[in-house]
This record gives C-alpha cells, sequence and structure tokens, in this order.
C-alpha cells in the first residue's frame, strides 16, 4: 500500500468517526436531521438532479427528451473528445454543488463514500470491465496546501466498492496550473495543456488497461481530455471518465 492511500484511508477513516461520535445523522447538504446517516433531507432531495438516461452516450449530458439507443450528442460529434465514455452522477448545482465544495474545501472527507455510492450507479458500464481507476492528480504545492486531492477520496471509496485497483502515482501533473474557476472553454483548455504525463516506470503495467479517470467535477472537460490523451498516447487501451457531478450545456461553468 502506497503513501498516498495509507494517507487517503486514514483522512476518511479519522473524519467519519469524528462526525459519527460527535454528530447526530444529518442531510449531507444542509445539515438537517435526517433519519439515517448519508441521507438527504427531503427538501434537498427534491433539488438534487441525478442524470439518467436519456443521455449522451459520449459526453454524459442529459436530453430532454429519448432520441434513441447509443445516441450521440451534436457536441460531440464536433469536438470528439480524447475518452471514449463520460458518466455523472448529478448535475452540478444545489445540494451537488454544494457536497463538491463541502468535500473541496471543508475538510469533509467522510462525504466521499456517500458521493461514491451514487457515482458507482452512474457509471455501472464503466466499471464493469475497468482494470484500473486513475484519479486525476494536483500540482505537488497544490496537493500540499490542501493536504489530500478529492478526486483520490472518491476514486478510493469507489474502488472500495467495487473492489477495483487505485493507482494515484501512474499519472502527474507536472506544472501548476492556474485555478480553472471563471475559465472559459478555450482558456482552459490552454490551461492545462501539457500538464500530465505518466511515469515512465509504470507505462509497461499501463499498456493495454482499461482505465477510469476518476474526479469531482466535469465542467468542459478539457482537464480529463489532457488527462486522457496523455494516457492514451502511453498505451492505454481504453479511457473512461467518472465524475460525481457535471455542468450541463447552458449552465454557468464558474465553479
Amino acid at each position: 500500500m502506497d503513501s498516498a492511500k495509507r494517507m487517503t484511508d486514514f483522512l476518511m477513516r479519522a473524519s467519519t468517526a469524528v462526525v459519527d461520535a460527535i454528530l447526530p445523522p444529518l442531510c449531507l447538504s444542509c445539515r438537517r436531521p435526517v433519519a439515517r446517516d448519508g441521507g438527504l433531507c427531503p427538501a434537498c432531495w427534491k433539488e438534487l438532479r441525478f442524470i439518467d438516461r436519456p443521455f449522451c452516450d459520449v459526453l454524459g449530458t442529459p436530453f430532454a427528451y429519448d432520441i434513441g439507443s447509443g445516441a450521440v450528442s451534436a457536441e460531440a460529434i464536433a469536438n470528439p473528445p480524447a475518452f471514449y465514455r463520460a458518466r455523472a452522477a448529478c448535475v452540478h448545482r444545489g445540494p451537488a454543488r454544494d457536497l463538491v465544495h463541502r468535500l473541496k474545501y471543508s475538510d469533509r472527507a467522510d462525504l466521499a463514500r456517500w458521493m461514491a455510492g451514487w457515482m458507482v450507479r452512474a457509471g455501472s458500464d464503466l466499471l464493469a470491465d475497468a482494470d484500473v481507476l486513475i484519479p486525476v492528480p494536483l500540482y505537488r504545492t497544490r496537493l500540499w496546501s490542501r493536504r489530500f486531492n478529492q478526486a483520490a477520496l472518491l476514486a478510493h471509496a469507489v474502488g472500495r466498492r467495487q473492489s477495483l485497483r487505485v493507482e494515484t502515482g501512474w499519472l502527474e501533473r507536472v506544472r501548476a496550473t492556474r485555478s480553472q474557476v471563471g475559465l472559459n472553454a478555450d482558456q482552459r483548455e490552454r490551461n492545462v495543456r501539457g500538464a500530465f504525463r505518466i511515469r515512465k516506470s509504470v507505462q509497461p503495467d499501463l499498456r493495454a488497461r482499461k482505465i477510469v479517470l476518476v474526479d469531482d467535477v466535469l465542467t468542459t472537460g478539457s482537464t480529463v481530455d489532457a488527462c486522457a490523451r496523455s494516457l492514451r498516447r502511453a498505451g492505454a487501451d481504453r479511457v473512461d471518465v467518472l465524475v460525481f457531478a457535471r455542468v450541463v450545456p447552458g449552465q454557468d461553468i464558474a465553479i
């Protein structure tokens, strides 16, 4: 077990133990009392928008109506991504956005196990024959300041549920990038261009693998696209993307 996984598991256990010991069951989003751990209150549950079919088979963006099995959006046809398929549990708004922010900025590592449950449901077709889960990495200075990578927390939580291998050291972010918040699609793509690489020592093990990239939020897809390109150049057989929440077309991407 590598040091990153040990730290992730410790954070998950410690955060969960503290929360369980001190607090009664509360809504994961608004913190109102609920009947059991890991639930949402009726008001938050009503606001949470899960992404179910019909959706684009490539990008996972929801369709307004069913246009047939395997349908692909105009966006995916016009700008094919480097990854094969993307799936998200819910739309990034309301309670879903609150959960992402609490996981990332409020030291709520305990949320990852509940969020992972919804991700497993959304990504069942990706996970069925996946070989390895790889979280989108942080640059070392940001990882040091934040103390954990929220994508790694989610990847390990999904991996435990599905008995899937998680590799946090195969994909590296090799240069610092500015925050993607507030950038448009073109700026985001330029911001992460050339920011990721595969460690040479792991390339033989990666070759011909079916990879699922894991992250918390998918916005324009520029970050996971850059990651997928690096993985495919290194010989990965297929790269899919699984996130907790995604921005949908027409939605403000400032997250």
